[in-house]
């Protein structure tokens, strides 16, 4: 929650009588004290009176944590080195791991509010450890002093932490440090002794306890509601409508975001049922920890006398280099792929098969096959090849029973060599019965959400780990065999089948607007490769063909069948354009110097060639801290259209913090919440809770319907044993598909949408905030049908007895439809009940515990 000055100072006053507070009133009164930082995980602060009997600031808060590489094995501080530099402004540098030229910085005024890391390159040195940073008043620079591995110094000097001397070789007599090592509580720690007036560590304590008041509403569960709500007894609740004061709110408020995360695309969305089709994985996919991951893998070969190679000459295209090369004998000799986990068909349908095919001479003929493990050969069709030179062989399967242990293999009826790639096997009834389309109970399953629009392709994808594995939309449209895969940053393989057209086309199938995510020319900041890091960007002189590949990007989707690339649209099989509206620019980067050249250049010129496409920039990963900040503040000194915010955060801070988005500005940039969840811990869990937690703030999303433009849930699809990420909003295999309880949230909100929010008085028995926050109500009307849609959370444990006074509307209709979903907290098998009531059953009806409740009328 967005505390008030008053309630900021009530919870320090509250936390005034714990350990968080100051020592006693003798050590306050001293003028200073004694600040010592030191690093523990992050950037910790001890005072002292004395020198020798020191106490952590904050009960050992930590202030400053590193955001270089990697979660888990990077992201770590070494050997911070803290200075009180010009203007009073604190500096700060540390070493980032033991393999990188680069050492990081930041700074703050207050030792609370750190401003951008930056992580400057050097060539000097074999990697840069233990830096040092002085600042002389004289002729006013910074200088910075790194060791590296072979014991050489090297000293680089800036004025503004932007520009950079070239580093330079220097004595060790120039390495000052001014470290020194202390005793904390038992603990032995290195780091540097300051001065300051006690109230800097009065600010750095309030801090602290802030942010434990804050962690302590986040950690409210359920399971506390019987002690916590054990005297809350008939409650009522009534809602009066006051449509004098309704507002004009999005409509595009509920969508989706489908990012090839937890093989939600290749296995999973996109239709195709072969493994590695094209031969093209790599050990790099998985960063060479997997020796058995290439271009073999999925294939199984059989045979005594016959062998399987694969090779690189002459093949089909060159952005598709390998293929099989096959000489195989009659003896038994076959070729096998069991797809994602097993391939899956069902009793009486169809499967597409294709490959390319040449041969060295004469013609070869073999059997396709479906075998089940279980039930044995369930379909089989004859195909041949005579062609010397690539030519692509179909024929179609039907398969005789149901069964998910089903194999695809070539059994060949004559000795010789063949050459094949990109064999593949569709089932001929997907969505929309598109080729190259869809897997369709799990697209049926995203489409009953009825999304306003779709954001993609990422996410973490669409930046890359590293400038080389940045998402180029240009590799992923056109024919198959030419488009370029390319390794996963969640790690495993993007066929890019399900490219830049299939994703506009599946937009255009479920009426919901195309929102395509492109690099902000910058590659993710969890980046592992090539030491980690945003890595410095695209070059500068790379960046105009970056941009226009951008441009182009417009041209493709909008662009009439006169333009190159709007005939690459038509070429697909759409001529009509997709009427692209909106371009996300980045993905919860750091707001770097890096970040901000290349997001500016890439805006400024989109909005010269496109001033008609709304572009959405981003605000770093969190609701709070530097990204968020500094990306409101270069949104609007851009005048970005749209900002991109995420967090990932559990019940109790969605309960808490209901009114978010009630005092954001409503004349600056507007808000895409473009990733969300709510999630208990221990395994990142879901259940009623914390879908209930999530239906909450929804409803404060409509209520503030005229900023926040859009918000998706994240992630979307995870399939069973191959989840890089929890919680998911629907979870498959190859057999079913598993909508969470928050799946249902998101179809009530999607089904049930207003283009205008109405107020209302609420009364509501109840005045302990606590059980105020659980209850919450959204009204909207779509002013096209009329339509009204009311909204009601209630989240406490026992019923409440309710009635809406719709008196000052005109409902269309006196028929209301209900849907419902309530239960036990900790139940995570729920589907919404609907049933049909009268229009006087709103005079007096009753909310059930845990429940949320929809009311179309």
């Amino acid at each position: 929650m967005k505390l008030s000055k008053l309630s900021i100072a009530l919870v320090l006053l509250l936390f005034s009588k714990n350990s968080f507070a100051s020592e006693p009133t003798k050590h306050a009164a001293a003028d200073s004290v004694y600040l010592f930082s030191y690093v523990n995980d992050g950037l910790r602060f001890a005072w002292s009176n004395d020198r020798n009997n020191w106490t952590p600031v904050g009960m050992g808060q930590v202030y400053l944590r590193s955001d270089f590489g990697r979660w888990g094995s990077e992201k770590k501080m070494f050997a911070p080195y803290v200075i009180l530099g010009r203007g009073g402004v604190w500096q700060c540098v540390w070493s980032l791991n033991d393999r990188v030229k680069q050492f990081a910085h930041a700074q703050t005024k207050n030792l609370i509010d750190w401003g951008p890391q930056a992580y400057p390159f050097f060539e000097k040195g074999k990697n840069i450890l233990r830096p040092v940073i002085s600042y002389h008043k004289d002729p006013d620079i910074y200088q910075i002093v790194y060791t590296d591995s072979e014991g050489a110094y090297f000293q680089t000097e800036t004025k503004d932490f932007k520009t950079y001397s070239t580093a330079k070789e220097v004595p060790l007599s120039a390495y000052k440090s001014n470290t020194i090592t202390i005793t904390i509580q038992n603990n032995t720690v290195s780091g540097q002794l300051h001065r300051v007036k006690w109230a800097v560590v009065e600010e750095l304590n309030k801090a602290a306890e802030l942010r434990s008041f804050k962690a302590q509403q986040d950690a409210e569960t359920t399971k506390d509601d019987p002690v916590r709500f054990a005297n809350l007894t008939k409650p009522e609740l009534h809602i009066s409508a006051a449509p004098e004061k309704a507002k004009a709110i999005s409509k595009l408020l509920t969508g989706i975001f489908f990012e090839d995360i937890n093989y939600a695309a290749d296995g999973g969305l996109y239709g195709e049922l072969i493994q590695n089709r094209d031969f093209e994985y790599q050990p790099s996919d998985k960063e060479n920890h997997d020796t058995k991951w290439n271009s073999n893998h999925s294939w199984t070969f059989k045979g005594k006398e016959g062998d399987f190679a694969i090779r690189t000459e002459q093949p089909l295209h060159p952005n598709n280099p390998h293929y099989a090369a096959l000489n195989l004998t009659v003896d038994g000799s076959s070729l096998s792929n069991a797809g994602y986990d097993g391939i899956a068909v069902k009793k009486g349908e169809n499967y597409l098969f294709s490959s390319f095919a040449r041969v060295a001479e004469g013609k070869k003929s073999f059997e396709v096959r479906l075998v089940s493990e279980k039930y044995g050969l369930l379909s089989k069709a004859l195909i041949s090849c005579s062609s010397k030179s690539w030519k692509e062989i179909k024929t179609t399967l039907k398969s005789s029973v149901s069964a998910s242990d089903v194999s695809l293999q070539l059994w060949p009826l004559q000795n010789g060599r063949i050459d094949l790639d990109m064999i593949s096997l569709f089932p001929q009834n997907t969505f929309k019965n598109r080729r190259n389309g869809l897997r369709k109970d799990l697209a049926d399953t995203i489409a009953a959400i009825k999304p306003r629009f779709v954001r993609f392709p990422g996410g973490c994808v669409a930046h890359g780990d590293g400038i080389h594995n940045i998402y180029r939309w240009k590799n992923t449209i056109g024919a198959l065999q030419a488009r370029v895969p390319d390794r996963n940053l969640w790690g495993y393989h993007q066929s890019m089948g399900l490219g830049y057209f299939e994703y506009l086309q599946f937009c255009e199938d479920i009426g919901a607007t195309p929102v395509p995510v492109i690099a902000a020319g910058v590659p993710c900041q969890n980046s592992g490769a090539n030491g980690g890091g945003q890595q410095g960007g695209i070059p500068m002189a790379d960046m105009p063909a970056y941009i226009q590949d951008i441009i182009d990007l417009v041209e493709y989707c909008n662009g009439s069948t006169n333009t190159k690339w709007g005939k690459e649209r038509a070429a697909a099989g759409h001529p009509k354009p997709f009427n692209l509206k909106y371009i996300g620019i980045g993905n919860e980067d750091q707001i770097t110097d890096v970040f901000r050249e290349h997001f500016a250049m890439i805006y400024k010129a989109l909005k010269k060639a496109h001033p008609e496409i709304t572009i959405i920039g981003t605000s770093g990963p969190f609701f709070e801290g530097t990204d968020y900040e500094e990306g409101w503040a270069f949104a609007n000194e851009m005048k970005v259209d749209m900002i991109d915010e995420h967090y990932y955060r559990p019940p109790g801070w969605f309960i808490n913090n209901q009114d978010f988005y009630d005092k954001y500005d409503r004349s600056k940039s507007k808000v895409y919440l473009g990733e969300y969840a709510a999630s208990l811990p221990g395994g990142n869990r879901t259940n009623l809770e914390t879908a209930l937690a999530e239906a909450l703030y929804l409803t404060s999303l409509e209520r503030n319907g005229d900023v926040v433009s859009m918000a998706s849930y994240a992630p979307l699809l995870a399939k069973e044993k191959h989840t890089q990420w929890n919680p998911d909003l629907i979870y498959f295999n190859n057999t079913e598909v598993k909508p969470t309880i928050g799946y249902y949230v998101q179809q009530l909100y999607g089904q049930n949408v207003g283009d205008e929010f109405i107020p209302a008085r609420v009364d509501f028995s109840v005045k302990r905030e606590d059980a105020i926050k659980r209850v919450a109500y959204s009204i909207t009307r779509d002013k096209e049908s009329g339509k009204l849609f009311i909204k009601i959370v209630n989240m406490l444990p026992v019923a409440i007895k309710s009635n809406i006074d719709l008196s000052k509307l005109n409902p269309i209709s006196k028929g209301i439809i209900k849907k419902e979903i309530a239960g036990l907290p900790g139940d995570y098998k729920i589907q919404p009940i609907k049933t049909a009531m009268d229009f006087s059953d709103l005079k007096s009806f009753e909310l059930k515990p845990y429940s949320f409740t929809v009311f179309e009328l």
